[in-house]
């Protein structure tokens, strides 16, 4: 099949979150099924400084933005055999990040049609187009409704990703004639319409031939109005086209074995190497160092989603056990204080690292016994698949993609791969939390055995392609 890719980012070229990962890893593993895989993503200007010459100039036209003509450049790399094409627009990508400008609206308007319109100009019409997040969500409409009449894209079809249904792309109706160039039917009939605004979401979900989330418990989820961020009657309503896949990891990346990023290596063979990375963790972040002592580690956003003020709120009764801490993020300011406040209280049990740093949280991965990810609504989550590849047990929340992938540790046949409890609040978190630090110390012989059984767990990327190969199959 030929599949393209369109995503507002994609590792290792710009990531900000697990989007980025998906579109670094997946396309990878298509084309090592057989498939032909490009990618198409904006370029931005940190594109521009870390790849800009390695990327090949290939062409550049004009495209109507509503009234305005804009300069498109289409730039291209291939990389572990997946073509890249960059769209390049100074204007729009060279904002020194990724999201967050008032005219967010217009640049990835801008950017889908510039894709769409890019098609037939490289020569790459794909079988299937695969949307991702709102960034996108326009494309399977833009194709059906403006696009319909260029006879190589008739038969196109197309899948929508839902990364983070929080996120929705919701803008003034008059976007459809200022920027997309497109009439008011579909607006005033209801299709684009929601809470009296144009949504993207809305749009791809109703026109994308198929719908998929990032785990089967979030596919669920989404469609009851706790999870369902307003739009669980459409995905109701469209609940045939919905399917959950769990994400992978990138198991090359992600390898205890070779990590270029942590001290020493280890496997669930020979544990010696995690030992160690313990003890040099705890020294470079003025920790005791002792091998007895349970090492919670937390690498993550700093938000109410991630669960951090039931965190906050039960952290003076946690650290009055032997443990440490070891916390690495950012995200709002209140719970940055706090932890920095904890970590100045309890100086020999917890070190609050307000920052974002690839390597320490490598580190922390592979050195620490515990991974705390109480999260309250999930859509898949990586930083639990990472934990468990290097033998630290998570403990979450047991929602979305942590239900999907963590199994709670049970006592009486010893199966398990974690801890998890199902009601989000103080009590049931601190419970959860004493009864894997009593098992760390008490019970090393079972202890061992969960960590093996972690290590274990298949969450490469190759098998996780297959899912969404079935789905192309079905749509091609």
């Amino acid at each position: 099949m030929k599949i393209l890719f369109a995503a507002s980012e994609g590792a290792p070229f710009s990531k900000t979150g697990g989007l980025g990962d998906v579109i670094g890893a997946l396309p990878k593993s298509l084309v090592k099924q057989g498939h032909d895989v490009a990618v198409a993503l904006p370029y931005y200007d940190m594109v521009d400084a870390r790849y800009g010459n390695q990327i090949e100039d290939l062409l550049h036209f004009d495209i109507q933005v509503g009234w305005r003509k804009q300069y498109v450049g289409i730039k291209k790399l291939v990389q572990d055999k997946v073509t890249f094409y960059f769209v390049d627009n100074q204007y729009y990508f060279f904002r020194g990040h990724v999201y967050g400008d008032w005219d967010d609206g217009e640049r990835f308007a801008y950017f889908q049609l510039a894709v769409l319109e890019m098609m037939e100009r490289v020569n790459f019409i794909p079988d299937l187009l695969h949307v991702h997040d709102y960034h996108t969500a326009m494309m399977p409409f833009l194709l059906k409704e403006k696009y319909h009449w260029i006879q190589s894209y008739q038969n196109i079809r197309t899948v929508l990703t839902i990364h983070n249904l929080e996120f929705q792309g919701q803008f003034s109706d008059s976007m459809l004639s200022e920027l997309f160039g497109v009439g008011y039917q579909r607006y005033a009939d209801g299709t684009l319409r929601w809470n009296n605004c144009l949504n993207w979401m809305k749009a791809g979900i109703l026109y994308a031939d198929k719908v998929t989330t990032v785990s089967p418990s979030y596919a669920e989820e989404i469609k009851t109005s706790q999870f369902g961020c307003g739009l669980d009657q459409v995905l109701r309503m469209e609940s045939g086209k919905l399917t959950g896949i769990v994400n992978g990891i990138d198991t090359d990346l992600y390898n205890p074995e070779t990590d270029k990023l942590i001290p020493y290596h280890f496997s669930s063979k020979n544990l010696d190497g995690k030992s160690k990375n313990k003890a040099s963790l705890q020294k470079r972040l003025n920790l005791p160092v002792r091998k007895d002592v349970p090492l919670v580690g937390i690498v993550s956003r700093l938000t109410r989603q991630k669960g951090f003020d039931i965190v906050v709120e039960q952290l003076h009764n946690l650290l009055q056990e032997d443990v440490q801490i070891v916390l690495l993020g950012t995200g709002d300011s209140s719970f940055e204080q706090a932890f920095a406040w904890f970590s100045s209280a309890y100086p020999e049990k917890m070190s609050a690292n307000l920052l974002f740093d690839v390597t320490l949280a490598q580190e922390i991965y592979a050195a620490s016994d515990i991974f705390l990810m109480p999260s309250r609504f999930e859509p898949c989550g990586l930083s639990q698949l990472m934990s468990m590849r290097y033998g630290t047990l998570p403990l979450v929340h047991e929602v979305g993609g942590l239900k999907d992938t963590v199994l709670a540790y049970n006592q009486f046949d010893g199966s398990g791969t974690g801890f998890g409890f199902n009601n989000l609040n103080g009590y049931w978190l601190s419970e959860t939390f004493y009864k894997a630090v009593s098992l760390y110390k008490n019970e090393k012989d079972v202890w061992n055995s969960l960590q093996k059984q972690a290590m274990s767990q298949d969450f490469s990327w190759d098998t996780a392609s297959k899912s969404y190969e079935q789905i192309y199959q079905q749509l091609v």
